[in-house]
């Protein structure tokens, strides 16, 4: 209690000096706090909506299915049994059927995945419901894939496919809605039409590609089925984020060393300064332990007015922040990541913790190194001004 109550009372009397290195350190403290919450915030959303709109609460795949290998779609489809129709009409799972096809918008030819989608399901987010609106043959499609192709809602596309048995068609489909997501492989290239339709223009009555399973399935086993859980099918977008979060370590740490250079200079020169000041420290009795200690815990109370200074300008910040969200406007519909055009930080208490205790522990570290030195003091030396 005496060093902490001697360590305050140094901190305060160095002035401009202590407030700097609180400045920096406070700087730093906020800005980890500020990264790790945005990057902990675009994993939340990007989850949840890579959940919403592609992958559900798990997917059942036909065994040569591999999402890597184009070539592999055409032959990855298969009848679906009994057990597994009472599934889908109980709401558990939603069937999907996919065929390679070619689109041709003004004269040009583009490449596509006809997905073949329930209009009545509810697990995906898809608006599959805008495909029971019209007696044609119909398709939604994303916005993206809207602007590639230069098509818009009534328009109509000619379509090239091939059946099971290999043979080529063509049809004309027309645009019935098209939606916005912020998942780029639910839209990119990928035209959805009823179920029913696709099965009726490729030959595959009762054929599924994928399974996707609801909040209400029980993931259960399916004969002639690979079930691939969440974590699976999140992999790829856990990746990235840890690749985000180690790339923004580096600047962090950096930054942070900085801070602590700073506070490790102001405790070198302050032993330096106050000779005497120790040296009386042990003449009235103190041991060598206890006077570094005082150096110590006054090094590392840097980073507890640091915290302090830095929730009285971050936390109104931060509150802002998580207001009005983070916009990166459009361009990122063209990375391929799955991010939405705004992102609202997540600050967790765990997070805070963290990074508090991380701070602390680092300020205390390079207090005490400095302070070391008292320990070697000859105490009438330090009084005198002496240096060893």
């Amino acid at each position: 209690m005496i060093a902490f109550k001697l360590a305050l009372k140094n901190l305060i009397g160095a002035g401009l000096r202590t407030w700097l290195n609180v400045a920096v350190l406070s700087f730093a403290f906020v800005l980890m706090i500020f990264y790790n919450g945005m990057i902990d915030g675009w994993n939340r959303q990007g989850k949840r909506d890579t959940k919403d709109w592609e992958i559900g609460y798990g997917q059942y795949w036909h065994p040569e299915y591999d999402k890597y290998d184009p070539f592999t779609i055409q032959e990855s489809h298969q009848p679906l049994a009994p057990e597994i129709n009472e599934k889908i009409e109980d709401g558990e799972l939603t069937p999907l059927i996919l065929t390679p096809a070619n689109i041709y918008p003004e004269g040009r030819m583009i490449g596509v995945i006809l997905k073949g989608i329930d209009p009545n399901q509810n697990i995906l987010k898809i608006p599959a419901s805008a495909l029971n609106t019209t007696d044609d043959y119909s398709a939604v499609i994303g916005k993206r894939m809207a602007k590639n192709s230069h098509l818009k809602v009534g328009d109509r596309v000619l379509v090239r496919w091939r059946d099971k048995n290999g043979m080529f068609d063509a049809i004309d489909i027309i645009i019935a809605d098209i939606f916005e997501c912020d998942v780029p492989s639910v839209d990119n290239g990928q035209m959805y039409i009823s179920i029913d339709v696709l099965r009726e223009m490729t030959n595959m009555n009762n054929e599924a590609s994928i399974l996707i399973a609801g909040e209400k399935s029980n993931l259960s086993p399916l004969p002639g089925w690979e079930f691939k859980d969440t974590r699976f099918l999140l992999s790829e977008f856990d990746a990235i984020i840890k690749s985000k979060k180690a790339g923004g370590t580096i600047l962090q740490g950096v930054l942070l060393i900085i801070a602590l250079l700073a506070i490790f200079d102001t405790q070198v020169l302050s032993i330096f300064r106050r000779q005497k000041e120790i040296g009386t420290y042990i003449a009235l009795g103190m041991t060598r332990r206890q006077v570094v200690g005082i150096f110590t815990v006054e090094g590392a109370m840097h980073s507890i007015l640091a915290a302090i200074v830095g929730a009285v300008y971050g936390i109104p910040i931060f509150i802002w922040l998580n207001k009005i969200g983070l916009s990166f406007g459009s361009t990122n519909s063209n990375i391929g990541l799955t991010i939405a055009e705004k992102i609202y930080p997540y600050y967790s208490i765990r997070l805070i913790i963290t990074v508090l205790i991380i701070v602390i522990i680092s300020a205390t570290i390079v207090s005490y190194l400095p302070s070391r030195k008292i320990s070697k003091m000859n105490p009438t030396d330090a009084i005198k001004g002496k240096l060893q």
